[in-house]
């Protein structure tokens, strides 16, 4: 089976459902529709783009959401383009 691109597959998810900046989505949302095999892969995705600053994380009383940065759409567009 063709490997998927988790990295691209995540960020034009988020980029294109508009969710930047003050719109948020929950990590269970963002990886649904991601084959079962990949979920955990797919969350691990999440955290590394938390931590080079492409995706922004919000904790709220409901449970942790993330949004792509705004600050680096120019990054996040190339990545999803490349």
């Amino acid at each position: 089976m063709q490997d998927i691109n988790l990295k691209k597959v995540i960020l034009r998810k988020l980029f294109r459902r508009r969710i930047i900046g003050g719109k948020h989505t929950a990590i269970e949302n963002l990886v649904a529709g991601i084959p079962k095999h990949y979920v955990h892969d797919a969350k691990s995705v999440v955290k590394e783009r938390i931590k080079d600053e492409l995706i922004v994380l919000k904790s709220t009383c409901y449970g942790k959401q993330v949004s792509l940065n705004p600050d680096n759409l120019d990054r996040i567009i190339e990545v999803i383009e490349d």
